[in-house]
């Protein structure tokens, strides 16, 4: 089970991502704000596609658990925090063209990462444990 669910966590996963880069990319090309806050509201359209994608396909639950959507917001949360703080430093600690790119990347895998482990064993769990928080 945790194969199907890792492989399709993987393309919500993509699809997730390209929102997130071309909100990020375009609101920094265009000098519409500051890089962090660009990637901060790029993170969180991806937020909101990825807590119904997941729940709906990834993980098949159609009725909402009681506290699920709090739990994927602190999931989501942390992720965020972790994603702009790697983001941000490795832009100013790297000065190349490239940098826009790996730091993009590199916070996005470790995200994506946190957001897995959450979601599987917090967020969308079966477990009692996570049904009586």
């Amino acid at each position: 089970m945790i194969k199907r669910e890792l492989s399709i966590f993987l393309v919500v996963g993509c699809l997730t991502v390209a929102l997130d880069f071309m909100v990020y990319r375009g609101l920094s090309h265009f000098f519409l704000c500051d890089i962090s806050l660009a990637k901060a509201v790029g993170f969180i359209g991806g937020c909101i596609f990825a807590y119904f994608a997941n729940r709906f396909w990834t993980f098949k639950q159609q009725s909402t658990r009681s506290g699920s959507l709090w739990r994927f917001t602190l999931v989501y949360a942390v992720g965020l925090v972790a994603n702009v703080l790697i983001n941000q430093g490795i832009l100013s600690s790297w000065d190349s063209p490239a940098a826009l790119y790996v730091a993009f990347l590199v916070a996005t895998g470790v995200s994506a990462t946190l957001n897995f482990m959450g979601m599987k064993w917090f967020v969308f769990t079966q477990h009692a444990f996570v049904s009586s928080i």
